[in-house]
């Protein structure tokens, strides 16, 4: 069996199955799932399931491992499952941080798909506005991935100067997700296009400027870290197979050393940040740091794949191809560049000394 299509539900950041069995149970739940990963309603409604089965309070590397080999299993299935995640995870915490969340005037319930929509853009302003019936939204919404699909999503949207989070139903007749542009080779299933809003009703999540500034947003930043992570993964188990072949020779092996040093030092760096993020002092230069850490090594597993196996893989095997087109996508949530000058800026100012 090809090394890309093991069934295994193998690659987790803990060496310990979770007591609860809630990986096992999402992986063989996606085995029943007919178009798992490409047929985005089915995959979709796969994940409000698995966001139903996760216990209260569990410990942040169960998610991150759930996540990660989720992704190994499926690229794309981990990019519709995170946000969904993502988005009961923030609601739990607005929760707990004691904020009223009477989600009724939307028609949220537990069988609600969630997206969350942070992004900004030139030319698109979303502005909340407050009247005497509650709030609206109006303007336009860049990067808002699956909305066409989604029933509900967590927003953010400007109040004067401030950016505020809200939530928000997607199927009213107030809110139209365009289709486009999106000519995306890998992700194809995973529309991120604007979406326009015109007098939505809206439920605010926590006070202006919470949603940035809550511990969880580090932790939902190194949760799509553990996606890249677990995707890349199955790539080296592609490296593993050309190296473990009878005419192999020792380039095989360079090209594997190299890819497996990268991808197990991000493992570390994930258990590490796993281990101490809830007694970080700050949390978001921890995850900034990961998130390069990771993105390095996602980026050298994918260059040192091209080099080791050519391009039959992504001519001739579907499953690899449409992996490797599905994380160069996803990988570029990270901003590159952009992202290590902030990261440069933060320990310039004396932040994060070790």
């Amino acid at each position: 069996m090809p090394a890309d299509r093991d069934p295994r539900p193998a690659h987790l950041l803990t060496d310990e199955p979770l007591a609860d069995g809630v990986i096992s149970r999402a992986l063989d739940a996606a085995s029943r799932v007919d178009g798992f990963g490409t047929d985005t309603a089915a995959t979709l409604a796969w994940a409000v399931a698995v966001g139903a089965d996760r216990p209260a309070h569990r410990p942040v590397v169960d998610d991150w491992s759930l996540l990660a080999a989720v992704a190994s299993r499926d690229v794309a299935a981990a990019r519709i499952l995170e946000p969904h995640l993502d988005a009961l995870d923030i609601l739990d915490q607005a929760a707990r941080d004691g904020f009223d969340l009477d989600l009724a005037p939307i028609g949220a319930t537990a069988a609600s798909s969630w997206g969350v929509f942070a992004a900004e853009g030139a030319g698109m302003r979303l502005e909340a506005q407050h009247a005497g019936d509650g709030w609206r939204l109006s303007g336009t919404k860049p990067w808002c991935s699956l909305a066409e699909h989604l029933s509900h999503a967590l927003v953010t949207a400007w109040v004067g100067d401030t950016r505020r989070l809200f939530a928000v139903a997607l199927r009213t007749p107030q809110v139209s997700a365009r289709r486009g542009p999106w000519h995306a080779r890998g992700l194809a299933q995973v529309v991120s296009a604007p979406v326009d809003f015109a007098g939505a009703t809206a439920v605010p999540v926590g006070q202006a400027g919470w949603y940035l500034r809550r511990p969880g947003f580090a932790r939902g930043g190194i949760g799509v870290a553990s996606c890249w992570w677990g995707a890349a993964v199955r790539l080296r188990g592609a490296l593993l197979e050309a190296a473990q072949r009878p005419e192999a020779d020792q380039l095989s092996r360079v090209h594997l050393g190299r890819v497996d040093t990268a991808l197990w030092n991000a493992r570390l760096t994930l258990q590490t940040a796993a281990a101490t993020i809830d007694a970080d002092p700050d949390p978001a230069l921890l995850a900034g740091r990961v998130r390069a850490v990771v993105v390095d090594a996602v980026e050298t597993t994918l260059a040192e794949s091209a080099r080791a196996l050519g391009p039959l893989p992504l001519v001739a095997d579907e499953t690899y191809a449409r992996r490797v087109a599905d994380l160069q996508i996803y990988v570029r949530q990270h901003h590159g560049e952009r992202d290590l000058a902030r990261l440069g800026a933060s320990v310039s100012e004396g932040r994060g000394a070790w």
